[in-house]
């Protein structure tokens, strides 16, 4: 049998079509730089370059798991986020384009580049948050914190492949338990989506994404809780925090930040329209905390 890069990528790309994948063209190409091992630009510029049967077999061992609806990420071992790509597996949520509004909201808090500033990510996952904060702010040192010991592990591999290691404490814990430190800024991305509706999400996220970082609980919102109840002490006076939100939840959210004295801006919007990212700063905390108390 013959085969082209063209007449490959076509086959991969029905096959994806018929298993239902929402992204068969751009996934095909994906599993093919990685089954065959050539590059982007190798398929466009040269499509009529013939493959060999070892990367036809190796392209549809890759192209068997997706039309098993493994996600493309989990396959190829990394996803985009930002300016780089990420290691992630079956450990971590892969990372959406969403979150990129969470790292916007983030440096805009830590504008200007000027001065040391202290993060820290609850819930870090793959670190897609605070990898790109650090790379952005040189200045920034940080602490991710996450429940899972092996999504930790996935952290500490793409911090060092970023070089931001150095930069970059990690934690395993639940929340901001036993985190006696202030910070400038809070980022998180916690799980927020009811529990009985992951099993009707996607195959993709409720067959092979961890549970842990998408169970929100019966209401969506235990992650949220524990976490803002705690964000006065976790925020020096001047500080941020940028939480992501699932639909319809930032006004929930946003009272939770009220409840516990602290003072938001609009929700930032993501493409959709959807209010994604709660925002807000620690105005009031000297009051809430009593005067005295140690700002770092």
């Amino acid at each position: 049998m013959s085969a082209s890069l063209v007449t490959l990528w076509t086959d991969v790309r029905k096959r994806l079509e018929a298993a239902g994948v929402d992204t068969p063209v751009l996934d095909a190409r994906l599993l093919i730089e990685a089954g065959a091992g050539v590059t982007r630009l190798e398929i466009v510029t040269d499509p009529r370059r013939s493959v060999t049967m070892a990367q036809i077999e190796a392209v549809d061992v890759l192209t068997r798991r997706r039309e098993a609806r493994e996600p493309v990420s989990h396959i190829v071992g990394h996803k985009h986020f930002w300016t780089f790509d990420l290691n992630v597996n079956a450990d971590v949520l892969t990372p959406r384009p969403e979150t990129e509004f969470v790292v916007e909201a983030g440096l805009q808090a830590l504008l200007p580049a000027e001065g040391a500033f202290r993060i820290l990510d609850l819930g870090a996952g793959s670190g897609a948050i605070v990898l790109a904060l650090l790379r952005e702010r040189q200045n920034a040192t940080a602490l991710a914190v996450d429940a899972s010991e092996a999504a930790l592990e996935i952290v500490r591999e793409n911090a060092e492949r970023l070089g931001v290691a150095d930069r970059l404490d990690v934690r395993q814990g639940d929340w901001s338990k036993g985190i006696d430190e202030r910070f400038d800024l809070v980022v998180s991305n916690p799980p927020y989506i009811r529990t009985a509706d992951i099993d009707g999400l996607a195959p993709e996220v409720a067959r092979y994404e961890p549970r842990l970082a998408l169970d929100g609980g019966a209401d969506g919102l235990d992650a949220y809780r524990a976490i803002t109840v705690d964000l006065p002490r976790l925020i020096r006076p001047g500080g941020w925090f940028a939480l992501e939100v699932g639909q319809d939840q930032a006004d929930a959210v946003t009272a939770m930040a009220a409840a516990a004295g602290l003072s938001t801006t609009e929700p930032r919007r993501d493409l959709a329209g959807i209010p994604r990212v709660v925002v807000g700063h620690g105005a009031g905390l000297e009051k809430a905390l009593g005067e005295g108390r140690a700002t770092h």
